[in-house]
């Protein structure tokens, strides 16, 4: 396993500090239809002793999802995919959720000594803020879509992919619905259960359709996060390593260390099935002196988050040599 994270802002002094608390893989963000040179972010990254392993977020697809796309987005997904492999870029997070990003109805619930964290309640979707990109952002017209729409447009797309992603040795792993509601803002979801990710994979195989386990998001749907890693195995081929406390409607973020998974469990788990790729740190808890930052994604609960992640990293690989 690898020690992973976004880092935001992608500055010199985050480098820094991720280099110096053990991290080896950095995440990045799509550079945008005009294009970054995704080799000098890589140098760059490199300069810190650090190797940039994965692209995900804010990815041209939301037309994709709703089967409108005129070809930009699928041509413009390609041309990252084939930029992705000059760059020797590996892995690429995207979901399939339609019309928002992962969604929250507070930013500020308190959790240990006062830190600040998301929670969601579906009785508040009304009031709800929406943390990413969601139809308003893109131009679109809200509309509804159905989960075989979903599957349909998901397969069309993974079958214009998987040719270009493999030529080019890139991985695509597919993050849970957040929340994993059966629909959401009046559209369908289907990456909402175990079910349907092994639907996923099979729908067109390939070594490069793969799956984001996202911890936080398989515990909002009740599941044993260890037997869901066992269970789905080869195909988790990057991680989230997060938790919260509470249900699919109802649930809180947490600290690493202070949520309902036993994540000694989790990290066995990974240990057992043989990962040894990318894992991160996600939505982490927002401290004292961090209040401008984005929820979520503040550096101080990073670094104590990258702390309890190497210690249980190296614990479980003790366990293995010893048994």
């Amino acid at each position: 396993m690898r020690l992973a994270s976004v880092l935001t802002p992608l500055s010199d002094l985050n480098l820094q500090l991720a280099a110096q608390c053990g991290v080896t893989d950095i995440v990045g963000r799509y550079p945008g239809y005009l294009g970054t040179d995704l080799n000098s972010k890589k140098r760059r990254v490199e300069a810190f002793g650090m190797n940039l392993s994965v692209i995900e977020g804010y990815l041209p697809i939301e037309n994709i999802k709703l089967g409108i796309d005129d070809g930009s987005e699928l041509k413009a997904l390609k041309t990252l995919i084939q930029g992705m492999g000059d760059a020797g870029i590996g892995i690429l997070c995207y979901n399939f959720m339609s019309g928002t990003d992962w969604a929250r109805t507070r930013l500020d619930a308190p959790e240990r000594g006062g830190a600040k964290v998301t929670e969601f309640r579906l009785r508040d979707v009304e009031r709800s803020v929406l943390l990413g990109r969601d139809s308003s952002s893109t131009g679109q017209v809200a509309t509804s879509i159905t989960a075989p729409q979903l599957w349909e447009n998901l397969e069309r797309l993974l079958t214009e992919l998987m040719p270009v992603a493999e030529s080019a040795g890139v991985v695509l792993a597919m993050h849970p619905d957040d929340p994993p509601l059966e629909s959401f803002l009046g559209r369908a979801r289907i990456m909402n259960s175990l079910d349907n990710f092994e639907r996923l994979v099979h729908l067109v195989p390939s070594s490069a359709n793969g799956i984001c386990f996202c911890q936080g998001s398989f515990a909002e749907m009740g599941v044993d996060i260890p037997s869901a890693i066992r269970r789905l195995g080869k195909h988790i081929r990057y991680v989230h390593f997060r938790d919260i406390r509470g249900s699919l409607e109802s649930f809180t973020e947490t600290f690493h260390d202070n949520g309902q998974t036993d994540m000694v469990a989790a990290m066995r788990a990974y240990r057992e099935i043989g990962f040894t790729g990318p894992l991160r740190p996600d939505h982490v808890p927002q401290m004292v002196g961090e209040d401008d930052g984005e929820p979520g994604y503040t550096m101080l609960g990073r670094l104590f988050a990258f702390g309890y992640m190497r210690g249980l990293m190296q614990a479980t690989e003790k366990d293995g040599k010893e048994h």
